[in-house]
């Protein structure tokens, strides 16, 4: 169904906002040096699939803002996360650094506080700058279960530590705002655009982060509980186009890749569900992705009403995708393309309208990028590299001073619900997987251009492959070095909590998001942890 008041509403002002475009719109200079600086706009979300932004993913929802991001800018087909879970993605993106250099190995291990980042820079070069919602990048946040999870994922035991995924209606057609936190922050965003931006002399940049469309924490489970609600109101419910949605097949489960399997039992993903649990839970995903891009479209709205489209670079991306039960998972934690392929949109002076890209890019790009909009020598340690180029339409060999784009992205993962560091190169139609030494876990190698959906492992059948693709990663990270170091990591921190509670370390530890499991038999747990710290021999 569709709803027609305020949908015609937000169709009037895409069709004000398009012609406002035009009217303002300047042909890209072939030496943007002479111009005044734009201004920059960023706002990133959390778990969003980039291929929701593309076709043909797109063809599951309304996203109107998107799609006018897309009509009137450069949407990128190939983007990804440089480690899928919000604080080490945060940090690889506000650092430009791949995460074995900033050392974010999981949700509480960021960045310093007195880190560097791209807005510090900007700031020390003129720009003013302004930040609303989730930022979610530097040391010592999340809950506690959420890192003593991360730190023991090489115990040897199994336990639940998520809710049942599942969806819940709030409200009714009229009920808008669900995420209120994230309006609230996208109001204050719009309120700076409309009453300090208008009125500054220097350029700006503005940065909003949100929640959605992350799962909403789920009290049913208990105490310590995680985040597995999918929530929206009917209002949403209905700009998403359920004849459209695919039912992921899955492996069975003793066919699944071990650290697969793992990550599904630890997110209470291996028990039955039915195709209409399964089409729910992807239709609530959908109806929370159209409730953040109507506040991408209040941000978007202020600029134009402004008169500040036409001089600022808008940017839209997210800090991993969702699963939403594709390879029988919801959640990110997962190389696969629900959660590592996040959106990429760029809009502005300079940057090439109605443009796909389909080089492979990432999050550490946008540290060089922002630097190179606003003309500040670009630091040459960086992970990453400009976009600019690609943005204005150029090869993606165009020279920089770091020499031309590698032909490659990494991401990679240390944290909770995958008992094994994972690293992933995607380059050309590959994506090759590997963990922990190298040699433990077996690798995956998936051929996108036949496979998209993931399901068939062919790296024993492309041995030369697999050997190139591992040399290439070796040459950018020493990874079995790397997956030990985190390993050791894991060890002295929960060595160093454990001693911190002292004689209540075992009702705390009991009583963590594993509750329920744990409780079924709680020395054999602690056995096994004891056994893992090398206490028992």
């Amino acid at each position: 169904m569709r709803d027609g008041g305020p949908l015609r509403r937000a169709g009037l002002a895409l069709l004000l906002m398009a012609a406002a475009h035009r009217a303002g719109a300047r042909p890209c200079p072939d030496d943007p040096r002479g111009q005044p600086r734009p201004n920059v706009v960023l706002v990133a979300c959390d778990s969003m699939d980039g291929r929701l932004t593309f076709y043909p993913g797109n063809q599951t929802v309304d996203l109107p803002f998107i799609n006018f991001m897309r009509r009137y800018g450069t949407v990128f087909l190939n983007a990804y996360t440089n480690s899928p879970i919000c604080c080490p993605s945060r940090a690889a993106m506000w650092s430009g650094l791949f995460t074995h250099l900033t050392e974010s190995w999981n949700n509480f291990k960021g960045l310093d506080p007195d880190f560097v980042t791209w807005m510090d820079l900007m700031e020390k070069h003129g720009y003013h700058t302004q930040k609303y919602g989730k930022l979610d990048y530097t040391s010592g946040h999340h809950s506690v279960s959420n890192r003593v999870e991360a730190w023991t994922r090489d115990v040897d035991f199994l336990l639940r530590q998520e809710g049942r995924p599942m969806v819940k209606l709030t409200g009714d057609r009229k009920r808008v705002r669900v995420m209120e936190a994230d309006w609230k922050n996208t109001d204050k965003a719009v309120n700076w655009i409309r009453e300090e931006a208008v009125n500054l002399t220097e350029p700006f940049v503005l940065y909003l982060g949100l929640n959605l469309p992350h799962p909403y924490p789920s009290p049913y489970a208990g105490e310590n509980f995680g985040s597995s609600t999918f929530l929206t109101s009917p209002y949403w419910l209905e700009k998403v186009i359920y004849e459209a949605i695919k039912i992921p097949k899955w492996s069975s489960l003793s066919e699944m890749h071990p650290v697969d399997y793992y990550s599904s039992y630890t997110k209470n993903c291996t028990g039955e569900f039915t195709k209409q649990e399964v089409r729910n839970i992807r239709a609530f995903y959908y109806a929370m992705s159209a409730e953040t891009d109507a506040m991408l479209g209040e941000v978007i709205s202020a600029l134009r009403g402004t008169g500040l489209l036409h001089t600022t670079i808008v940017i839209f991306t997210a800090d991993h995708g969702e699963l939403a039960m594709e390879h029988r998972q919801f959640y990110k934690m997962s190389m696969y393309e629900g959660s590592s392929h996040v959106p990429l949109l760029v809009m502005g002076p300079g940057v090439k309208e109605q443009q796909q890209v389909p080089n492979v890019v990432s999050l550490v790009d946008i540290y060089p990028t922002m630097l190179d909009t606003a003309r500040i020598p670009v630091p040459q340690n960086l992970s990453g590299y400009s976009l600019i180029p690609l943005l204005r339409g150029g090869a993606e060999n165009d020279l920089s001073p770091k020499g031309p784009r590698p032909s490659w992205v990494l991401s990679e993962f240390h944290g909770c619900n995958v008992n094994s560091s994972a690293y992933m190169l995607r380059a050309g139609k590959w994506k090759y997987i590997t963990y922990s030494d190298g040699h433990s876990v077996p690798p995956q190698l998936f051929d996108l251009s036949e496979d998209p959906d993931e399901l068939t492992n062919v790296a024993t059948k492309f041995p030369l492959i697999v050997h190139s693709l591992d040399k290439t990663l070796r040459s950018v990270v020493n990874y079995p070095e790397v997956s030990s170091s985190v390993q050791s990591y894991n060890k002295r921190q929960f060595l160093n909590w454990k001693q911190s509670l002292g004689q209540n370390y075992s009702d705390v530890i009991a009583n963590l998001r594993w509750h329920q499991d744990w409780s079924k038999e709680p020395r054999k747990n602690e056995k096994a942890i004891e056994k893992w710290l090398g206490q028992v021999k």
